[in-house]
Protein backbone atom coordinates (compact mmCIF):
# COMPACT_ATOMS: atom_id res chain seq x y z
CA UNK A 1 0.00 0.00 0.00
CA UNK A 2 1.42 3.39 -1.03
CA UNK A 3 1.20 6.05 1.64
CA UNK A 4 0.74 9.66 0.53
CA UNK A 5 3.96 11.67 0.51
CA UNK A 6 4.45 14.38 3.07
CA UNK A 7 4.51 17.66 1.10
CA UNK A 8 7.95 19.26 0.94
CA UNK A 9 9.59 22.35 -0.49
CA UNK A 10 13.02 22.21 -2.16
CA UNK A 11 15.22 25.29 -2.26
CA UNK A 12 18.27 25.52 -4.54
CA UNK A 13 20.36 28.65 -4.14
CA UNK A 14 23.70 30.30 -4.74
CA UNK A 15 25.13 33.64 -3.63
CA UNK A 16 28.41 35.33 -2.68
CA UNK A 17 29.87 33.44 0.26
CA UNK A 18 29.57 35.15 3.62
CA UNK A 19 29.09 34.19 7.25
CA UNK A 20 25.66 33.17 8.50
CA UNK A 21 23.89 31.97 5.35
CA UNK A 22 23.16 28.45 6.62
CA UNK A 23 21.93 29.83 9.95
CA UNK A 24 19.69 32.32 8.13
CA UNK A 25 18.09 29.70 5.88
CA UNK A 26 17.57 27.15 8.65
CA UNK A 27 16.19 29.83 10.97
CA UNK A 28 13.67 30.85 8.29
CA UNK A 29 12.51 27.24 8.05
CA UNK A 30 12.55 26.42 11.76
CA UNK A 31 10.77 29.50 13.06
CA UNK A 32 7.97 28.84 10.55
CA UNK A 33 7.62 25.23 11.79
CA UNK A 34 9.24 23.51 8.82
CA UNK A 35 11.01 20.20 9.43
CA UNK A 36 14.31 19.96 7.49
CA UNK A 37 14.81 16.52 5.93
CA UNK A 38 17.79 17.30 3.67
CA UNK A 39 20.53 19.91 3.70
CA UNK A 40 23.76 20.04 1.71
CA UNK A 41 26.04 22.93 0.85
CA UNK A 42 29.26 23.69 -0.97
CA UNK A 43 31.59 26.66 -1.12
CA UNK A 44 33.63 27.36 -4.25
CA UNK A 45 36.56 29.10 -2.60
CA UNK A 46 38.09 30.11 -5.92
CA UNK A 47 34.95 31.93 -7.04
CA UNK A 48 33.82 32.87 -3.50
CA UNK A 49 30.35 31.44 -4.14
CA UNK A 50 28.10 29.55 -1.72
CA UNK A 51 25.77 26.79 -3.00
CA UNK A 52 22.99 25.06 -1.07
CA UNK A 53 20.12 22.61 -1.41
CA UNK A 54 17.63 22.26 1.42
CA UNK A 55 14.34 20.35 1.57
CA UNK A 56 11.77 20.64 4.33
CA UNK A 57 8.29 19.39 5.18
CA UNK A 58 5.60 22.06 4.76
CA UNK A 59 2.50 20.31 6.10
CA UNK A 60 2.71 22.50 9.26
CA UNK A 61 4.58 25.44 7.71
CA UNK A 62 3.18 28.80 8.84
CA UNK A 63 3.72 30.54 5.49
CA UNK A 64 1.18 29.54 2.80
CA UNK A 65 2.72 27.50 0.00
CA UNK A 66 2.01 30.14 -2.62
CA UNK A 67 3.70 32.84 -0.52
CA UNK A 68 6.97 31.05 0.41
CA UNK A 69 8.90 32.29 -2.62
CA UNK A 70 7.78 35.90 -2.11
CA UNK A 71 8.61 35.86 1.62
CA UNK A 72 12.03 34.31 1.08
CA UNK A 73 12.95 36.73 -1.69
CA UNK A 74 11.84 39.82 0.24
CA UNK A 75 13.26 38.89 3.64
CA UNK A 76 16.50 37.12 2.70
CA UNK A 77 17.39 36.68 -0.98
CA UNK A 78 17.60 40.38 -1.76
CA UNK A 79 19.74 41.00 1.33
CA UNK A 80 22.25 38.28 0.42
CA UNK A 81 22.30 38.91 -3.35
CA UNK A 82 20.95 35.40 -3.75
CA UNK A 83 19.75 33.53 -6.84
CA UNK A 84 17.34 30.74 -5.97
CA UNK A 85 14.67 28.40 -7.25
CA UNK A 86 11.87 26.89 -5.20
CA UNK A 87 10.20 23.58 -6.05
CA UNK A 88 7.55 21.37 -4.44
CA UNK A 89 7.58 17.58 -4.38
CA UNK A 90 3.90 17.28 -5.27
CA UNK A 91 4.48 18.71 -8.75
CA UNK A 92 5.53 16.28 -11.47
CA UNK A 93 7.72 18.05 -14.04
CA UNK A 94 6.64 17.60 -17.64
CA UNK A 95 9.32 16.20 -19.93
CA UNK A 96 9.46 16.01 -23.73
CA UNK A 97 11.72 13.52 -25.49
CA UNK A 98 13.39 14.37 -28.79
CA UNK A 99 14.69 11.43 -30.85
CA UNK A 100 15.84 10.70 -34.40
CA UNK A 101 16.36 7.11 -35.60
CA UNK A 102 18.23 5.39 -32.75
CA UNK A 103 15.94 3.74 -30.23
CA UNK A 104 18.16 2.54 -27.37
CA UNK A 105 17.99 5.67 -25.19
CA UNK A 106 14.30 6.19 -25.95
CA UNK A 107 13.38 2.66 -24.87
CA UNK A 108 15.40 3.02 -21.66
CA UNK A 109 13.74 6.32 -20.71
CA UNK A 110 10.25 5.00 -21.43
CA UNK A 111 10.87 1.75 -19.55
CA UNK A 112 11.90 3.67 -16.43
CA UNK A 113 8.94 6.02 -16.84
CA UNK A 114 6.36 3.25 -17.17
CA UNK A 115 7.96 1.32 -14.28
CA UNK A 116 7.23 4.30 -12.05
CA UNK A 117 10.89 5.00 -11.25
CA UNK A 118 10.51 8.74 -11.83
CA UNK A 119 8.09 11.40 -10.62
CA UNK A 120 7.63 12.84 -14.10
CA UNK A 121 5.10 13.16 -16.91
CA UNK A 122 5.97 12.55 -20.59
CA UNK A 123 3.17 14.08 -22.67
CA UNK A 124 4.90 13.81 -26.05
CA UNK A 125 7.82 12.65 -28.17
CA UNK A 126 9.15 14.84 -30.98
CA UNK A 127 11.27 13.62 -33.89
CA UNK A 128 12.64 14.71 -37.22
CA UNK A 129 11.88 11.24 -38.65
CA UNK A 130 8.80 8.98 -38.56
CA UNK A 131 10.78 5.86 -37.53
CA UNK A 132 10.12 5.95 -33.76
CA UNK A 133 6.36 6.51 -33.98
CA UNK A 134 5.77 2.77 -33.45
CA UNK A 135 7.62 3.02 -30.12
CA UNK A 136 5.55 6.00 -29.00
CA UNK A 137 2.32 4.15 -29.84
CA UNK A 138 3.50 1.12 -27.88
CA UNK A 139 3.83 3.33 -24.79
CA UNK A 140 0.69 5.37 -25.48
CA UNK A 141 2.49 8.70 -25.91
CA UNK A 142 1.80 11.38 -28.51
CA UNK A 143 4.31 11.45 -31.37
CA UNK A 144 4.98 14.55 -33.48
CA UNK A 145 7.24 14.52 -36.52
CA UNK A 146 8.85 17.76 -37.70
CA UNK A 147 11.01 16.99 -40.71
CA UNK A 148 13.85 19.49 -40.79
CA UNK A 149 16.23 20.71 -43.48
CA UNK A 150 18.45 23.77 -43.78
CA UNK A 151 15.67 25.78 -45.44
CA UNK A 152 12.87 25.13 -42.93
CA UNK A 153 14.76 24.72 -39.64
CA UNK A 154 13.71 28.05 -38.12
CA UNK A 155 10.07 27.58 -39.14
CA UNK A 156 9.92 24.02 -37.77
CA UNK A 157 11.57 24.99 -34.49
CA UNK A 158 9.01 27.76 -34.05
CA UNK A 159 6.26 25.15 -34.39
CA UNK A 160 8.04 22.83 -31.94
CA UNK A 161 8.36 25.61 -29.36
CA UNK A 162 4.65 26.44 -29.73
CA UNK A 163 3.75 22.78 -29.18
CA UNK A 164 6.02 22.50 -26.14
CA UNK A 165 4.45 25.61 -24.63
CA UNK A 166 0.95 24.33 -25.36
CA UNK A 167 1.79 21.11 -23.50
CA UNK A 168 3.42 23.05 -20.61
CA UNK A 169 6.74 21.24 -21.01
CA UNK A 170 9.26 21.97 -18.24
CA UNK A 171 12.34 20.33 -19.73
CA UNK A 172 13.54 18.39 -22.78
CA UNK A 173 15.66 15.26 -23.15
CA UNK A 174 17.56 14.65 -26.39
CA UNK A 175 17.62 10.86 -26.69
CA UNK A 176 20.09 10.74 -29.59
CA UNK A 177 18.37 13.55 -31.48
CA UNK A 178 20.66 14.16 -34.41
CA UNK A 179 19.90 17.80 -35.10
CA UNK A 180 21.78 20.87 -33.90
CA UNK A 181 19.31 23.02 -31.97
CA UNK A 182 19.45 26.75 -32.65
CA UNK A 183 20.25 29.41 -30.08
CA UNK A 184 16.70 30.76 -30.20
CA UNK A 185 15.31 27.35 -29.17
CA UNK A 186 17.93 26.88 -26.42
CA UNK A 187 17.17 30.31 -24.97
CA UNK A 188 13.57 29.20 -24.35
CA UNK A 189 14.86 26.36 -22.13
CA UNK A 190 18.14 27.44 -20.47
CA UNK A 191 19.65 24.54 -18.47
CA UNK A 192 16.50 22.59 -19.25
CA UNK A 193 17.64 20.63 -22.32
CA UNK A 194 19.59 17.47 -21.46
CA UNK A 195 21.72 15.81 -24.13
CA UNK A 196 23.65 12.55 -24.20
CA UNK A 197 26.96 12.69 -26.04
CA UNK A 198 28.39 9.42 -27.21
CA UNK A 199 31.90 10.11 -25.99
CA UNK A 200 33.76 11.21 -22.89
CA UNK A 201 33.74 14.96 -23.49
CA UNK A 202 35.79 16.86 -24.37
CA UNK A 203 37.69 14.02 -26.10
CA UNK A 204 36.61 12.47 -29.42
CA UNK A 205 33.91 14.99 -30.28
CA UNK A 206 32.24 14.78 -33.65
CA UNK A 207 30.10 12.33 -35.58
CA UNK A 208 32.23 9.16 -35.25
CA UNK A 209 33.86 9.12 -31.81
CA UNK A 210 34.00 5.32 -31.61
CA UNK A 211 35.88 5.12 -34.89
CA UNK A 212 38.27 7.81 -33.65
CA UNK A 213 38.69 5.95 -30.34
CA UNK A 214 39.35 2.70 -32.21
CA UNK A 215 41.97 4.33 -34.41
CA UNK A 216 43.65 5.82 -31.35
CA UNK A 217 43.72 2.49 -29.51
CA UNK A 218 42.12 3.80 -26.33
CA UNK A 219 41.56 1.57 -23.30
CA UNK A 220 38.49 3.42 -22.02
CA UNK A 221 35.40 4.79 -23.72
CA UNK A 222 32.79 6.99 -22.11
CA UNK A 223 29.52 8.88 -22.38
CA UNK A 224 28.56 12.35 -21.17
CA UNK A 225 25.21 13.79 -20.12
CA UNK A 226 25.11 17.59 -20.23
CA UNK A 227 22.87 20.61 -20.54
CA UNK A 228 22.68 22.08 -24.01
CA UNK A 229 24.12 25.54 -24.66
CA UNK A 230 24.71 27.49 -27.83
CA UNK A 231 28.30 26.19 -27.90
CA UNK A 232 28.00 22.69 -29.38
CA UNK A 233 28.67 19.85 -26.90
CA UNK A 234 30.18 22.30 -24.41
CA UNK A 235 27.36 22.83 -21.90
CA UNK A 236 27.50 22.11 -18.14
CA UNK A 237 28.27 18.42 -17.57
CA UNK A 238 25.80 16.51 -15.38
CA UNK A 239 27.03 12.94 -15.49
CA UNK A 240 29.82 10.87 -17.06
CA UNK A 241 30.84 7.24 -17.00
CA UNK A 242 33.35 4.94 -18.65
CA UNK A 243 33.87 1.29 -19.54
CA UNK A 244 37.12 -0.55 -20.23
CA UNK A 245 37.96 -1.94 -23.64
CA UNK A 246 40.93 -3.77 -25.09
CA UNK A 247 42.70 -4.50 -28.37
CA UNK A 248 40.23 -7.39 -28.87
CA UNK A 249 37.24 -5.04 -29.23
CA UNK A 250 36.03 -4.22 -32.72
CA UNK A 251 34.30 -0.98 -33.67
CA UNK A 252 30.98 -2.86 -33.40
CA UNK A 253 31.87 -3.92 -29.85
CA UNK A 254 32.74 -0.34 -28.97
CA UNK A 255 29.40 0.90 -30.34
CA UNK A 256 27.47 -1.75 -28.37
CA UNK A 257 29.30 -0.98 -25.13
CA UNK A 258 28.95 2.73 -25.83
CA UNK A 259 25.19 2.50 -26.29
CA UNK A 260 24.83 0.72 -22.95
CA UNK A 261 26.78 3.56 -21.35
CA UNK A 262 24.68 6.20 -23.11
CA UNK A 263 21.47 4.74 -21.64
CA UNK A 264 22.88 4.66 -18.11
CA UNK A 265 24.44 8.14 -18.20
CA UNK A 266 21.39 9.77 -19.79
CA UNK A 267 19.02 8.18 -17.27
CA UNK A 268 21.20 9.27 -14.35
CA UNK A 269 21.26 12.81 -15.73
CA UNK A 270 17.48 12.90 -16.15
CA UNK A 271 16.92 11.48 -12.67
CA UNK A 272 19.11 14.12 -11.04
CA UNK A 273 17.22 16.84 -12.90
CA UNK A 274 13.82 15.45 -11.86
CA UNK A 275 14.95 15.23 -8.24
CA UNK A 276 16.09 18.88 -8.29
CA UNK A 277 19.65 17.90 -7.36
CA UNK A 278 21.48 19.99 -9.97
CA UNK A 279 22.55 23.59 -9.62
CA UNK A 280 24.09 25.01 -12.78
CA UNK A 281 26.52 27.90 -12.33
CA UNK A 282 28.41 29.41 -15.24
CA UNK A 283 29.46 26.34 -17.26
CA UNK A 284 29.61 23.85 -14.41
CA UNK A 285 27.15 21.96 -12.26
CA UNK A 286 26.95 21.38 -8.53
CA UNK A 287 25.40 17.90 -8.06
CA UNK A 288 23.88 17.33 -4.65
CA UNK A 289 23.74 13.69 -3.49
Amino acid sequence: MNHPKTPTAILLLHCPDKQGIIAMVTDFINKNLGNIIYLDQHVDRTEGVFFMRVEWEIDKFLIPKNKIEEYFRTLYANQYDMSFRLYFNDYKPRMAIFVSKMSHCLYDLLARYTAGEWEVEIPLIISNHPDMEVVAKRFGIEYHCFQINKDNKEEQETKEIALLQEKHIDFIVLARYMQVITGNFINHYPNRIINIHHSFLPAFVGAKPYHAAFERGVKLIGATGHYVTTELDAGPIIEQDITRISHKDTVDNLIKKGRDLEKIVLSRSVEKHIQRKILAYKNKTIIFN
